[in-house]
């Protein structure tokens, strides 16, 4: 993918589409207004965007719409952004240095950019605030979930770090506050078979040759819940939160297990009580043992 012409806007990078060969089954277009009005049929005001300059190709040059269709060419350009409730929490900075930003993400804030969360996540809030236009993150949390996350500063950084998580060569724990049940032993290894149905909000713990596997630690009892220490050897989507269920004891605030809850949007009042709490590798650049504990605090009913 060759570079952006256009430079980022609030911390986010230009979007790009690119123009089909002219083969005998493929649409036809007289102009590249056809196209992108064809193209970007979503709702975008792509008239009104080429009047204002603001498709480019890649040298930068605004296209007027006029021109004759091009095969194979690129047209950049910046989304409008839709309005995000702000999320009311801040990204706590835990370490930074030449190669890794390390910070405790809130309860709420998406990592990356996806889907309505744009300029509300991580990502965009530490470009913006940090001056690091390169900045990305070397794995993920989902929005419920707060605690550690790890962005490298340069895209000359991303690979080696993305590969320790890739080939499992980091070791993270979390924390969590549920029901308390005396029925059960623990520590106990949950060991079970995770799929996410596509279009589903829901993964699902069903038959089959186990693919997920987290050991549970007791940490603490108040009354009728628990704090629960998480060591996931595994990586399915919403792994913990699935497997405590499953257990009989879901987490605290969490609006998909058992049950799928309604939760506007900017509801910002039951945080999931889960957190990434220590995250620790070595560093495959200089071999240096690091550790990141976050600071985040868990709420008790």
């Amino acid at each position: 993918m060759p570079r952006s012409p256009l430079p980022q806007r609030h911390g986010l990078d230009a979007a790009w589409v690119r123009t089909p060969d002219n083969l005998p089954d493929a649409p036809r277009w007289a102009t590249m207004r056809d196209f992108l009005r064809d193209r970007l049929a979503d709702g975008a005001p792509v008239d009104e965007m080429l009047a204002a300059g603001a498709f480019v190709d890649q040298a930068g040059r605004p296209w007027t719409g006029a021109e004759a269709y091009r095969p194979h060419t690129m047209v950049w350009f910046h989304r409008e952004l839709a309005a995000e409730p702000p999320v009311p929490f801040e990204v706590m900075v835990l370490h930074a240095d030449e190669r890794l930003v390390v910070v405790d993400k809130p309860h709420f804030l998406a990592t990356t950019p996806r889907g309505v969360h744009v300029r509300q996540t991580a990502l965009v809030r530490l470009r913006e605030a940090l001056g690091l236009p390169e900045l990305a993150p070397v794995h993920r949390l989902d929005r419920l979930t707060a605690g550690v996350v790890v962005f490298t500063t340069r895209r000359v950084w991303r690979g080696p770090y993305a590969e320790l998580f890739r080939t499992r060569g980091v070791h993270k724990t979390y924390e969590a506050l549920a029901p308390y049940d005396p029925s059960l032993s623990f520590p106990r290894t949950a060991l079970s078979r995770i799929e996410k149905p596509r279009g589903s909000l829901q993964a699902l713990l069903v038959e089959g040759e186990p693919n997920a596997e987290t050991l549970v630690e007791l940490v603490e009892v108040r009354g009728r819940h628990a704090r629960y220490r998480l060591t996931p050897r595994t990586g399915k989507t919403h792994q913990l939160r699935v497997q405590l269920a499953g257990l009989g004891l879901p987490i605290l605030g969490d609006p998909l297990y058992p049950h799928v809850l309604d939760v506007a949007g900017d509801d910002f009042s039951a945080p999931l009580q889960l957190v990434a709490r220590t995250l620790s590798f070595t560093d495959p650049i200089d071999d240096i043992p690091r550790e990141f504990s976050s600071r985040l605090a868990l709420a008790w009913p």
